[in-house]
């Protein structure tokens, strides 16, 4: 009885033994995959920060194209317009005329149009609307018309757009329905949106419609 009594306690001291082992190792285990995980996270973090420096270069090289851009229509009008030719869209509120290649551009400010994040146009707007209006029956009646809606890069947030494309959509399509009740034929008329794709050098510039005029 003795001898069975030791045998079962060494057994049982072996299992004890045994299962201690097992936990240790269970430990080690759990703090080898605790620190995998924490490895893992410090380099997604750093990606992620590598991935935001790389989007906001990406923005301002795109910023800069869109510039450069502007600056070559614009020295294209100047050399394809005769001097001292005129868009007829000067003195009107908030309004840039520029000559291009086969082309006359409207660009009004966002701001002068529309409250932050809004599609419904101001009060304010309609008067220079009514003016550009009364330039397209006039200096350039019959000439087909594109209206483009534009937007700044910022992600949108609290407006309920799905995208800025839509935001700039929407823009256009109040603007060209207000030309449309100020007599310029809706067969003339056609709409975009460039979205952030065509910013400028600040935000307040890049929330702009253009009215496009074609020449050719």
């Amino acid at each position: 009885m003795r001898v069975n009594r030791v045998m079962m306690a060494m057994g049982l001291l072996a299992a004890a033994v045994l299962m201690s082992g097992c936990a240790s190792d269970l430990q080690q285990e759990n703090d080898l995959l605790t620190e995998e995980v924490q490895g893992l996270r410090a380099q997604l973090t750093e990606r992620n920060a590598a991935l935001d420096a790389a989007n906001r270069e990406l923005r301002e090289q795109d910023m800069t194209v869109a510039e450069l851009r502007r600056q070559i229509d614009d020295l294209e009008g100047a050399a394809a317009a005769p001097a001292g030719r005129q868009t007829g869209f000067e003195g009107i509120e908030g309004v840039q005329g520029r000559m291009g290649a086969g082309q006359v551009t409207a660009i009004v400010e966002g701001d002068v149009l529309f409250d932050s994040g809004k599609t419904a146009l101001k009060a304010a707007a309609q008067q220079s609307l009514n003016a550009i209006a009364t330039v397209l029956n006039s200096t350039y009646a019959g000439r087909p018309v594109r209206v483009t809606g534009h937007t700044d890069t910022d992600p949108i947030v609290k407006s309920g757009f799905k995208s800025n494309y839509h935001l700039g959509f929407e823009r256009a399509y109040a603007v060209r329905e207000y030309l449309i009740s100020r007599g310029v034929s809706a067969t003339r008329l056609s709409l975009a949106s460039f979205g952030p794709d065509r910013a400028l050098s600040t935000k307040a510039q890049s929330r702009r419609v253009e009215i496009v005029v074609a020449l050719n």
